[in-house]
């Protein structure tokens, strides 16, 4: 059983290559993204993580999940992770998040601070990195590290 896990966390943190290899993608310099554009990915991440730890909690009605699911993804729980796990940042990672948080985004924030919502896209911006860099075992850590002391 232990050594199914193993694999699990191996395979898990292979995704990136398993996509690139099925469509014959190439390799790309990740920090060649826009900040932006790592954080559209990283929402997107970010979003399959939360979404997958609810749906491990059991069956419920989709309305329900979906405003469980709201209460970490929303602007504000992502601020609070952020400065959760703000300590444990890489230099690297925290230049990628500083990236982020001060790129001009054209959208605005809907129901959350301009504050929060930099603050958010920053954070996003990280896990696209991190995902775009093969590292969701990375990604795992930081998340688990912000929800265990995350209070939505």
């Amino acid at each position: 059983m232990d050594e199914v896990k193993a694999n699990d966390k191996l395979n898990n943190c292979e995704i990136v290559e398993f996509l690139k290899n099925s469509m014959d993608l190439a390799d790309v310099d990740v920090k060649t993204y826009s900040p932006l554009v790592l954080a559209y990915i990283g929402d997107c991440i970010y979003d399959l993580v939360i979404r997958t730890m609810i749906l491990a909690k059991g069956n419920a009605p989709v309305n329900k999940i979906h405003k469980t699911v709201s209460s970490y993804v929303k602007a504000n729980a992502q601020m609070k992770i952020l400065h959760i796990i703000e300590d444990e940042l890489t230099e690297e990672e925290m230049a990628v998040y500083k990236r982020g948080r001060n790129a001009k985004s054209f959208t605005s924030a809907k129901n959350a601070t301009i504050v929060d919502y930099r603050t958010a896209t920053g954070f996003e911006a990280l896990l696209g990195y991190l995902y775009l860099k093969n590292r969701m075992d990375r990604i795992m850590e930081l998340v688990n590290f912000g929800l265990t002391k995350l209070e939505v």
